[in-house]
């Protein structure tokens, strides 16, 4: 009788499991705000009254529970996002899983720059600007991603990233002229005032 092997789950499908994750956590964030809001209070708005009594305006057991498990979900949610990073390095650039003391972000140029990717605009108050980012710097490097990241013109390796960084430091390498290279650390985060996390536009460099 034959013996059928179930197919080897991949580090991408592990990722993609895991992003599926993480937007059923922010989901259920969103569920239990949207309760917090009903009751027309945040986490931090207290439930006594200025007697110290429990306030008639709002469903305190219902607030209590839905504030719990926001904690509970929010700290779940940052696990998943470690999760989804350290996966993300295993797809992307297999070296940095099997051999951490040669991760490339960090290693300097010794064989003269090698950008992957130039930005071709920058948003007036967005991350990106406050980091100093600017057009026409050419990015050497981007959080654990190189130019060897990279199996075709497409940034998806780079975009996957930001995502599972949202409201996290990034460090990212480029290169100006006169052949400066500057380190910069920016937060992609929502709610600057713009589109996107970072905004800027990021795109394939071939020199």
């Amino acid at each position: 009788m034959g013996m059928t092997l179930e197919p080897k789950e991949t580090a991408a499908d592990q990722v993609r499991a895991l992003m599926l994750r993480k937007d059923e956590i922010e989901a259920a964030i969103r569920k239990q705000s949207e309760i917090l809001k009903s009751n027309n209070c945040t986490m931090q708005t207290p439930l006594v009254d200025a007697e110290g009594f429990p306030r008639a305006d709002m469903d305190i057991w219902e607030v209590r529970h839905a504030r719990v498990r926001i904690i509970e979900l929010r700290n779940d949610l940052t696990a998943i996002m470690d999760s989804i990073y350290k996966g993300l390095q295993g797809v992307y650039d297999p070296s940095l899983v099997l051999d951490k003391t040669s991760e490339k972000s960090s290693s300097p140029v010794t064989s003269g720059p090698n950008p992957f990717a130039k930005v071709d605009g920058v948003a007036p108050g967005s991350p990106a600007a406050s980091a100093g980012l600017r057009r026409d710097d050419l990015i050497l490097s981007f959080g654990s991603l190189t130019k060897s990241s990279f199996s075709s013109n497409a940034l998806t390796p780079l975009v996957n990233l930001v995502a599972a960084n949202e409201n996290r430091e990034l460090a990212i390498r480029v290169l100006r002229p006169r052949d400066e290279v500057v380190t910069l650390t920016f937060v992609p985060r929502k709610g600057w005032g713009g589109r996107g996390l970072l905004g800027c536009h990021i795109v394939p460099y071939q020199p």
